[in-house]
């Protein structure tokens, strides 16, 4: 590793903000300070649509900090760079050293420039046209302007002249914290954490509920869900599970209702559920994993019913994706292994022969009324347990 290498961190949708851009940029590297605390010690400033991210100490793990940084929601691309001062010179001989490994790969190259500072003598064009030639001359590298093996990319700026090769993808989106803040619904399957990244994406930051069914449910199936959690922490930054106890709920369902309606009454109550602990941490909506016409719960109707047990939006980011799409992001999460780990949640407990998939409101609400609803929420609201888990 260069001892000079700092990263550049590009905003993305963030710039297009108008009067209030500011407060989406201070909210962005606050979360960036955030994700580098484990890496070392960083200055971290913005400058001209640029976070600049510069280690303070030799011990800086810029690894690990390449890493965070392509996982904190609002930054579009990210780039390992080295500053040098703004002279041809000093720009060519800083490249020919911290590129040489590169340039000992490829047998084609160039260079693109980008002239920030427009009091800088060159014009861009100028700047790519004599750094090539230095370099290919001294690396016996000839250009290719379409289809390079590598490219050298000359950023001249406020301070410093910048080299680094290509960028790569950062996670986009908004900063976390942007978005207002809401609960997410987790279960142990592939699409609440993907609709729970999804949310993250837009700046929402999360508080997850889980809905445990012991006996019925195992340790195992606890813990696949507080490990999902984690898989989710280096996007979303800290998140606390709040684990409901939930098998008295269902075992009073199947005593006191019809079986083709179960699992729709189950899931107005998780609703309630949800909507009442957004309520007592100040949230403003709810979040679902649920897509359309994928299980039977999931029909227009069936999402109507269930959702009425709400007062709190409910969004539904996932809602007219098809599993390839889902399954996709899971992996690129990092959640998608543990997803399919072979153990049980709360959603299979006394899944009826023949779900009601064209349910009435109505019927719903009568079938109901055999149960205490009030008393039963007030009970497991009570049994809440908490787990916080840290970046």
């Amino acid at each position: 590793m260069n001892n000079n290498e700092i990263l550049l961190l590009k905003l993305g949708e963030v710039v297009l903000k108008g009067l209030n851009r500011r407060s989406f940029e201070d909210k962005l590297v606050s979360n960036v300070r955030r994700r580098m605390k484990p890496c070392g010690s960083f200055q971290i400033y913005i400058r001209q649509s640029t976070i600049y991210v510069e280690p303070q100490t030799e011990d800086c793990d810029m690894e690990a900090a390449f890493k965070a940084a392509r996982q904190v929601f609002g930054i579009v691309t990210v780039a390992r760079a080295v500053p040098c001062a703004k002279e041809m010179d000093a720009i060519v001989e800083t490249a020919k050293t911290y590129l040489a490994d590169e340039f000992a790969k490829a047998r084609t190259f160039k260079v693109e420039s980008r002239r920030a500072d427009k009091q800088f003598p060159m014009n861009s064009i100028q700047i790519s046209q004599y750094v090539g030639g230095e370099l290919g001359q001294f690396f016996n590298v000839k250009a290719d302007m379409h289809h390079p093996d590598l490219t050298v990319y000359v950023e001249i700026r406020e301070k410093y002249a910048y080299i680094h090769t290509p960028s790569v993808p950062g996670a986009g989106g908004l900063p976390i914290g942007m978005g207002g803040r809401a609960v997410s619904l987790l279960s142990g399957g592939i699409d609440s954490p993907v609709a729970s990244y999804m949310m993250a994406k837009r700046g929402v930051q999360l508080e997850m509920i889980h809905f445990a069914s012991p006996p019925y449910t195992s340790e195992q199936a606890r813990e696949k869900v507080l490990q999902l959690a984690r898989e989710l922490v280096p996007w979303c930054g800290r998140l606390t599970v709040h684990v409901v106890p939930f098998a008295e709920i269902q075992e009073e369902i199947r005593r006191s209702c019809p079986e083709d309606h179960f699992t729709l009454i189950m899931r107005r109550f998780m609703m309630r559920l949800a909507d009442a602990l957004a309520h007592e941490l100040g949230c403003g909506a709810l979040v679902t994993g649920e897509c359309l016409g994928q299980v039977a719960s999931q029909t227009m109707a069936a999402l109507a019913v269930s959702e009425d047990a709400a007062t709190l939006p409910v969004l539904r980011p996932l809602i007219g994706m098809d599993k390839e799409e889902i399954v996709r992001i899971a992996r690129h999460i990092g959640t998608f292994d543990t997803s399919i780990l072979p153990y049980e949640d709360c959603c299979t407990v006394f899944t009826p022969r023949h779900p009601k998939t064209r349910p009435s409101l109505e019927e719903i609400q009568e079938a109901e009324a055999a149960l205490d609803i009030d008393g039963l929420i007030e009970t497991a609201m009570q049994g809440i347990e908490r787990v916080v888990l840290h970046p």
